[in-house]
């Protein structure tokens, strides 16, 4: 295997774990954190106790607070950060890089739609980097069980397939398993809807409403997503794929979804801006529930699981009254599309 020059911009759990696997398959790896202060402690701790405690940090990963001259040197530039900060973070990279060369690939690992432009991440970078390679990396990825280095498989999806087969071997390996498609609007939109999906499943756990509802919801999200998702000009079968079917069973499922435990929060009865308040992490499906349900409206697309889980996060709508609204609408034959 060719080893290659990999920067990781963001320090939080997943841009963490990431970074640890790479740096685990012998690349020159360098972690950017947003903060030259958190580059400081996690240099001196080799551990990042503050997003992914109990995992160190190899010697071999370079942590650095020199964007510059880190960026300058990488082949490929993963940015590891929420979306609605990808904009921002784009454009300290455009300023802070200094040489004339050919900008790296940049490969995005945030999942969401921007707010306002509803552009995805790849196009968020494409705005800011004009002529820039842009990539989406996405997948059901859990960031501890990835940087313990336990089996999982990801989809690496780009516009422009040169020279990715490239990065595919490089960031592969026996516990990480790569595949690549040129689907790059399906696999955002699927990583980005199943955030979505994911609030509502744990509004139906909140409420304890049992394993046959929860998995009538998830195969009636599933349903939602290709509809969407096709409608924006996605192909079907990339939701039926990792970054569609996978990520939604992973993240409606698992213990550890940021988005999962949120929507089970607000099922049991918490106040919506009281969750939001102080919290260290980002929950990405709250902010794309709104950034998709005005694109939704604005194109004529139905879909009424996402305009549910809009109205209880943005409009105080009881979860059970929205559980309600989905179990009594018109009855119709089943299709993957309806």
């Amino acid at each position: 295997m060719q080893t290659m020059n990999f920067a990781v911009v963001g320090a939080g759990a997943w841009g963490t774990a990431f970074a640890v696997h790479l740096a685990r398959l012998g690349h020159g790896v360098t972690l950017l954190p947003r903060r030259i202060e958190q580059a400081v402690v996690l240099s001196a701790n080799r551990e990042n106790i503050e997003y992914l405690p109990g995992v160190a940090l190899p010697f071999e990963l370079g942590i650095s607070g020199d964007w510059g001259a880190t960026l300058d040197d990488a082949a490929v530039a993963f940015l590891a950060c929420p979306v609605q900060a990808l904009r921002s973070t784009m454009e300290r990279v455009r300023k802070e890089r200094k040489s004339s060369q050919a900008a790296p690939l940049f490969v995005s690992l945030a999942k969401g739609l921007e707010l306002g432009s509803h552009l995805r991440p790849t196009e968020v970078i494409a705005a800011v980097e004009s002529g820039a390679s842009a990539g989406f990396l996405t997948g059901p990825t859990n960031a501890a069980e990835v940087a313990q280095g336990l089996p999982a498989a990801m989809l690496l999806a780009c516009k422009s397939q040169a020279g990715l087969a490239g990065v595919q071997a490089a960031i592969s390996s026996a516990t990480l398993r790569v595949y690549t498609s040129d689907d790059t609007a399906g696999a955002e939109y699927g990583a980005a809807l199943k955030n979505i999906y994911a609030i509502a499943a744990g509004c139906a756990d909140g409420l304890h409403l049992g394993d046959n509802a929860k998995a009538s919801l998830l195969t009636r999200a599933l349903a939602e997503m290709v509809r969407v998702g096709t409608a924006l000009g996605a192909r079907v079968e990339t939701f039926y794929g990792l970054s569609g079917f996978g990520d939604l069973v992973a993240t409606c499922h698992g213990d550890w979804s940021r988005n999962r435990e949120f929507g089970q929060r607000v099922g049991e009865g918490a106040r919506v801006r009281d969750l939001l308040a102080n919290r260290r992490t980002v929950v990405e499906g709250y902010l794309t529930t709104e950034a998709f349900y005005g694109l939704c409206g604005r194109r004529g697309i139905d879909a009424p699981i996402l305009r549910e889980v809009q109205a209880v996060l943005f409009r105080d709508k009881p979860p059970r009254e929205a559980m309600l609204a989905l179990m009594t609408r018109g009855l119709k034959e089943e299709s993957r599309f309806s």
